[in-house]
């Protein structure tokens, strides 16, 4: 009709990708919007989603290595400045520097998916998930 030619092979594609991006953003965000924490079931699937996004365009359209590694450090870069509006210092406090690198890992998480490394993807989102509530426990521990 307008001269669309729709791939539905690369929207099912890119569909998966970004579909595993968020669902291993999932444990995370909700551990951290139990804790109250300024990130939670929005943000860390979104970024996770959006670097897998920047990153399979990115693979799509580029042509070179030095091109896809220009794209990955740009994802990258990006998402340490936003994990960086997540860091705050009162009074000699710092806080929202786990949140940060967990916004960080996040990213990575939507980049390895994207690369079609699950098994990273897996494992970080695992590890991570284990940090927080492992380290809830030993961190109670060390107050009392």
């Amino acid at each position: 009709m307008f001269g669309v030619d729709i791939d539905w092979n690369q929207i099912w594609f890119n569909l998966s990708h970004l579909g595993i991006a968020y669902v291993l953003a999932l444990p995370v965000a909700s551990d951290r919007e139990s804790e109250s924490r300024s990130a939670g079931l929005r943000t860390f699937p979104l970024v996770a989603m959006a670097a897998c996004g920047y990153t399979l365009v990115g693979f799509s359209i580029l042509t070179t290595t030095d091109a896809e590694a220009r794209v990955l450090q740009g994802v990258i870069t990006g998402i340490g400045f936003i994990g960086g509006g997540a860091i705050l210092k009162s009074s000699g406090n710092v806080t929202g520097t786990a949140t940060a690198a967990s916004i960080w890992t996040t990213g990575l998480i939507g980049i390895a998916v994207a690369a079609d490394r699950y098994e990273i993807a897996v494992l970080l989102s695992l590890m991570m998930f284990l940090t927080f509530r492992v380290g809830k426990f030993f961190k109670s521990r060390q107050s009392d």
